[in-house]
């Protein structure tokens, strides 16, 4: 018998070294990381973001970031803010949902005292005086042009109209195989911005950054004048149907995408294209050796002064739903180091907006400075949460697939569709 105890306490001692919640309870071990979820809608960073994930992820295991990118972020994240399937961060940050509280106040966070005031002014919430996301960085857009065919052709950047026109024109008829503008329709975002720097560029130059900024967040439309003829969209869209009935732009402009857009400058078969700076990386990858020059976007309304966009980018913002909003700061702390804001600053061949940050950001910085010399600089678009660039892009398709039978069709369209998003994110 005594053989017997002692055979079964050798047992049951093996046995709770091996499994020891049946020996008094769970064995206290590793702990979960906290999991952080990143949502994107910037294509160009995705890969880079993925690396910076990657080092901060393993330099602090108690926190694990994943990365989610969406092609039409605007509008999947109102999806995600609906369902409750809401992301800790997030690169979209629209009015609407500053005004429904859906983001966490960033106003005495430190990275601002290395932050340039200009963009810490376009960052702050004109309602209520706070800043709801942080930018890192200071992006352009205009006109990207091929400088060899320019030179070939003795043409000069346009700064009006009617020298735009007539330089495309001139494209046209000397190098008929180069096709004079290029358009990148089948992403519709592409042809939203050109109603956010074109159209509502006559908009911003005439009230300034603040004086627009209010005028689109509280719908003044006797600013705006969204449907009055001579109004904005009303020669926006006069001037795109130009464009397309003289055969100035590409054939394929709705179906073509983003990389085609970026193709064709870069290998030569096109004059030029509307974008940002985000492009500029792209375009030396296809092709180093191309000759890429960079000026503002022309006036579309006589009278008034090129514009060209100097604003804040890669802005991001915590939401006020997130549980874990501290891990949250130290992923947005890691991401703003000096050595991390240099090596993105450089990716993108754009300025850093933190002024520790000394980067070699591109080539194309005495044309940039010089375009923000002659121009109007104008600020992003402050739109409606449910009339997002996509959406606004799309109506620019239906446009040049001739489904307005006048300019002034587009505008009253195009002011009924901002005024019911504007109405249904009151």
């Amino acid at each position: 018998m005594k053989r017997t105890v002692t055979l079964l306490m050798c047992f049951f001692v093996i046995f709770a070294v091996s499994f020891p919640l049946f020996a008094g309870g769970q064995k206290e071990g590793k702990k979960a990381p906290v999991e952080i979820t990143f949502f994107t809608g910037k294509s160009e960073t995705v890969a880079w973001m993925d690396k910076l994930i990657a080092g901060f992820n393993k330099n602090n295991p108690g926190i694990k970031v994943t990365q989610e990118f969406q092609k039409d972020a605007s509008s999947v994240i109102k999806v995600k803010f609906a369902s409750g399937d809401i992301p800790d961060i997030t690169t979209v940050v629209s009015q609407d949902y500053i005004d429904q509280g859906m983001y966490k106040d960033l106003s005495n966070e430190p990275w601002w005292g290395r932050i340039l005031p200009s963009i810490k002014e376009l960052c702050t919430d004109v309602k209520s005086g706070k800043q709801y996301k942080v930018a890192t960085n200071v992006t352009t857009a205009g006109i990207f042009y091929n400088k060899e065919v320019f030179n070939e052709l003795g043409l000069k950047e346009a700064l009006t109209w009617k020298d735009f026109v007539g330089n495309l024109e001139t494209v046209k008829k000397a190098k008929p195989k180069i096709v004079p503008m290029f358009l990148a329709g089948r992403d519709s975002w592409t042809l939203g911005h050109l109603i956010e720097f074109l159209a509502h560029g006559i908009i911003k130059q005439e009230y300034g950054i603040m004086g627009s900024r209010k005028a689109f967040i509280y719908n003044q439309q006797d600013k705006l004048k969204f449907a009055q003829a001579g109004g904005p969209m009303d020669i926006f869209a006069g001037r795109i149907m130009e464009l397309n009935k003289k055969g100035l732009i590409n054939s394929d402009a709705l179906t073509a995408t983003y990389d085609d857009q970026k193709t064709a400058l870069a290998t030569g078969t096109t004059a030029l294209i509307s974008q940002g700076m985000w492009v500029f990386r792209d375009l030396m990858k296809i092709n180093p050796d191309a000759k890429i020059g960079f000026s503002p976007f022309p006036a579309i309304k006589d009278g008034t002064k090129p514009v060209v966009l100097s604003a804040e980018d890669s802005a991001y913002a915590i939401t006020s739903a997130s549980k874990h909003q501290k891990e949250a700061e130290t992923f947005l702390n890691y991401l703003f180091q000096p050595k991390n804001q240099k090596s993105y600053s450089e990716f993108l061949n754009m300025p850093s907006a933190f002024t520790d940050v000394n980067a070699n950001w591109g080539p194309l910085k005495n044309d940039v400075k010089k375009a923000l010399a002659i121009a109007v600089n104008i600020a992003f678009t402050e739109t409606p949460s449910g009339f997002s660039g996509d959406d606004a892009g799309r109506m620019v398709q239906a446009l040049i697939a001739g489904k307005y039978a006048t300019s002034l069709d587009f505008a009253k369209a195009y002011a009924d569709t901002w005024n019911k998003a504007w109405n249904a994110a009151k």
